[in-house]
């Protein structure tokens, strides 16, 4: 009994074994499902590149930039209303100025006394229009990559001063001088609220040197949005000698400072090519490298600091361009739009020349650059342009503004006037417009 008993024991005990693993049909199943999902990825991302544009077009239509339009000005315009003269303007009743005896000024002199209060007052009244046109104000730091003798990598840094001109409901736009960091690998702006954001250039004038800069508004906090504010636009007509004036941006070469004085003079214009921009001096003494703007009393900007093309013994005297003659190059460079090259300088004709020597009005060229369009459609010093497009141009200012709506490859039909022995003959040319290079 105990033998069988044993027996069925050894028998319960045995083990049953494992069937053996099958490596090659294990990778290959492992391939398989690997090659298959790489399959499905690649599927998917495909029609989700595909689809996406329609998707997003569909349901969420990209926003487009709006148009940006400065309000263009007509110097001394009279209006029909203007031109009526009533009876009692033709034959106005003589007055009599009122005779103040000496004693009189005197007294009137001897009650108008200034105490320190009253400039204290005069003062802060300034500060506070700087202060609120100073939210439209930008520090723009151009970021360039290099290495010192030893080859190790640094950051130079370039800062300059900007001004918030327009918001095209995609982008703020920032109107800055960047000619001395236009090398600059990146580009990032500070705004009052002291955020800095990432800028790239949306377009540059090399005539000027001015371009526009553009923040994604998509990225700028609510917060900054709330403590900015686009600079109104003044007039440079306006700008005569002696009106006080303030400098704000970087007029004496540091961030946030500003500057008081007066316009010493605005009737000079400045030689460059295809333009006519007014040049605004002032009594105020700042930087070799001032960046920024000129403000009148209302706050308004009326002119942008130039270091560039100063006179050699005035070279620290603040000046500016005339926003008013800048207007339609801002707005060409807020829109994305290249500025048409000509290589033209001139001037109006004067009424003097037009009187005494039987200069025909038009735009007078008094130089032409080498190798420019204009000297390749056989344009020269002394033609005078007296018509553009069917147009007729008066004077060198209006040429320059019916220029500035064209593009560069566009090609333009002018008619000069050319003098002869036998006096003015007509010539039509036509004219392929470039970019500066």
């Amino acid at each position: 009994m105990e033998e069988n008993r044993n027996q069925e024991t050894d028998f319960m005990k045995e083990t049953i074994k494992q069937r053996p693993l099958n490596r090659k049909k294990l990778i290959r199943r492992t391939v398989i499902t690997v090659a298959m999902a790489v399959i499905f990825g690649m599927v998917a991302c495909f029609t989700f590149l595909l689809l996406e544009p329609i998707f997003s077009n569909s349901l969420y239509p990209e926003e487009e930039p709006s148009t940006i339009v400065f309000e263009e000005e007509i110097a001394d315009e009279i209006l029909p209303q203007d031109m009526i003269v009533e009876e009692s303007q033709i034959n106005p009743q003589p007055t009599v100025a009122p005779v103040l005896e000496d004693e009189q000024i005197e007294q009137v002199l001897s009650e108008m006394q200034l105490g320190v209060e009253d400039y204290a007052s005069l003062y802060q009244g300034l500060s506070d229009i700087a202060r609120e046109a100073q939210k439209s104000m930008v520090t723009v730091v151009g970021v360039t990559s290099d290495t010192d003798w030893f080859n190790n990598a640094y950051e130079n840094e370039g800062v300059i001063s900007g001004v918030i001109v327009a918001d095209n409901r995609i982008e703020l736009l920032i109107l800055t001088n960047i000619t001395s960091i236009e090398k600059a690998e990146s580009f990032k702006v500070t705004f009052a609220d002291s955020r800095t954001y990432d800028a790239a250039i949306k377009k540059k004038d090399e005539n000027t040197g001015l371009a526009i800069l553009a923040v994604r508004k998509a990225l700028v906090n609510k917060n900054t949005i709330n403590e900015i504010a686009i600079i109104e636009m003044g007039s440079s007509f306006s700008s005569n000698p002696g009106t006080p004036v303030i400098a704000i941006g970087q007029p004496v070469g540091v961030s946030d400072s500003l500057c008081y004085g007066f316009i010493t003079s605005s009737g000079s214009t400045l030689q460059l090519p295809d333009s006519a921009y007014k040049l605004i001096t002032t009594d105020m003494y700042g930087s070799e490298n001032a960046t920024g703007i000129l403000i009148n009393l209302k706050g308004q900007m009326i002119g942008m600091i130039d270091v560039e093309n100063k006179k050699e013994d005035i070279k620290n005297i603040i000046s500016a361009y005339g926003i008013t003659e800048l207007k339609k190059v801002v707005q060409n460079l807020s829109n994305g739009r290249d500025i048409a090259y000509m290589g033209i300088y001139g001037s109006d004709v004067t009424m003097e020349a037009n009187e005494e020597l039987g200069v025909p009005y038009g735009a007078y060229i008094t130089k032409i650059d080498m190798d420019s369009p204009a000297m390749d459609a056989g344009i020269q010093s002394g033609d005078i342009i007296v018509m553009m497009e069917d147009l007729v141009v008066n004077s060198y200012k209006e040429f320059v503004s019916l220029l500035t709506e064209k593009q560069p490859e566009d090609v333009i039909n002018i008619r000069l006037l050319r003098q002869g022995p036998e006096g003015y003959s007509e010539m039509d040319l036509e004219v392929t417009l470039e970019s500066k290079k």
